[in-house]
């Protein structure tokens, strides 16, 4: 039983992949859908480019602020509620967004999903995270996103068989999506609560979920915000150069068109693949930071050579968006990382915040982007690699200034 009970394909880590599974769908499934979606809505060319970076922002912001709502109730209420009362609320979103008839409508649409979507991850690496032993959690943290970003994929190949070339057929893909996370509830129910969170329910003199712990002692916000910093390469290579590679290869004079939503699959899939060597490379190295540097530096190589497509084909791009998803296939290791840096106390509080400021760091990357396009006189292609030089010297800063955590035992609480 006990055996079974530490398998690294045990009901919690299964339950966990399919939940982020359903996640990663929904997350993406805008970005892959933003060209016909506002196109079938009546946008043009421009349009399309400009309110599809606020729908996204507007995710963003559901999701910075859902992580710190859900993450506080997670440690509060449990891991359990939290996954439940999220997958209830993206579903519905999701939904919702087959609705929408206009740019403000479809907006607020997918800043309710963003509120929903922001409690799956950090809930189930911290389930998963104390449900395993030391040993194996972070193959099992791995396995989990791994096989959950492959949802990106799934996404595309719906927005493949049931968007038409006019756009038909998007709101479907989100109908679709609602299915899949209200399906997931049920498998949800065999899932047993952690129990370290069940020994932290009663201990009532210790503060649970308290965010401002993470900010009254100099040593546990220096491991919070490193912990956040790691992980901005991830939203700027998704956010800005995959999601915008079809405006990218416009001005770099590609040969042939580059669908955004094709280079968001080839960057999932190779995502995936990361996230789940990743672990493994963790194991054999014993060590995380060494691990997540590695992943890092590949980015770096794959960004370079991003900007240096010039006048090549649009099979190439898709090349180069792979290599930078095998790069970024680090979301579950900097998660776990996060999460066994804190005591039960507030681990799910740092694990499901973290995660969505990072993505919500999109935001302020957007900023950057869109501030140095007016300061290079409208170049697009130059304002994105100084915005990913900026981005990634803080990166480096801060993995320097990160905790290892390979193999530190996660049994104790914040005082």
């Amino acid at each position: 039983m006990e055996q079974k009970k530490h398998s690294l394909f045990n009901l919690a880590v299964i339950v966990g992949a399919l939940g982020y599974f359903v996640d990663v769908y929904d997350l993406l499934l805008f970005s892959i859908i933003r060209v016909p979606s506002l196109k079938a809505m009546g946008l043009n060319n421009d349009q399309i480019a400009k309110d599809g970076l606020h729908i996204i922002n507007v995710q963003m912001m559901g999701l910075l602020l859902g992580g710190i709502i859900w993450g506080i109730l997670g440690d509060k209420k449990g891991r359990l509620k939290i996954l439940f009362a999220s997958i209830i609320l993206y579903s519905l979103g999701s939904i919702a967004n087959g609705f929408v008839q206009t740019v403000e409508q479809y907006a607020a649409v997918r800043f309710i999903t963003g509120l929903g979507l922001a409690g799956e991850l950090g809930a189930g690496i911290t389930l998963v995270s104390e449900l395993m032993p030391r040993e194996r959690r972070g193959i099992a943290t791995s396995l989990v996103a791994g096989i959950g970003l492959s949802g990106a994929v799934f996404a595309y190949f719906i927005r493949v068989h049931f968007v038409t070339a006019d756009g038909t057929g998007w709101r479907t893909c989100y109908f679709i999506g609602g299915a899949l996370g209200f399906l997931l509830l049920f498998l949800r129910i065999g899932v047993l609560e952690s129990s370290m969170f069940k020994t932290l329910e009663q201990q009532s003199k210790v503060k649970k979920g308290d965010i401002l712990m993470l900010f009254t002692n100099a040593t546990r916000c220096r491991k919070y915000l490193t912990a956040i910093l790691i992980a901005l390469p991830n939203w700027y290579v998704i956010g800005i150069l995959i999601t915008f590679s079809k405006e990218f290869a416009t001005r770099m004079n590609i040969i042939g068109p580059v669908d955004p939503g094709k280079a968001i699959m080839f960057a999932y899939a190779a995502i995936s693949v990361g996230d789940i060597a990743i672990g493994f490379i963790s194991q054999w190295l014993k060590s995380r930071k060494k691990a997540l540097l590695l992943f890092h530096i590949i980015t770096v190589l794959a960004v370079i050579w991003y900007f240096n497509l010039r006048g090549q084909s649009a099979d190439m791009v898709y090349l180069v968006c792979a290599f930078l998803g095998l790069g970024t296939g680090f979301w579950a290791m900097f998660v776990t990382m996060a999460a066994e840096q804190f005591g039960t106390n507030i681990r799910a509080t740092v694990a499901t915040t973290v995660p969505n400021m990072a993505r919500g760091s999109l935001n302020l990357v957007s900023l950057l982007f869109v501030y140095l396009q007016t300061a290079t006189g409208g170049d697009y292609v130059r304002s994105g690699w100084i915005t990913g030089i900026i981005v990634f010297v803080i990166a480096f800063i801060a993995l320097y200034w990160t905790d290892e955590t390979f193999n530190k035992d996660l049994d104790y609480v914040e005082q």
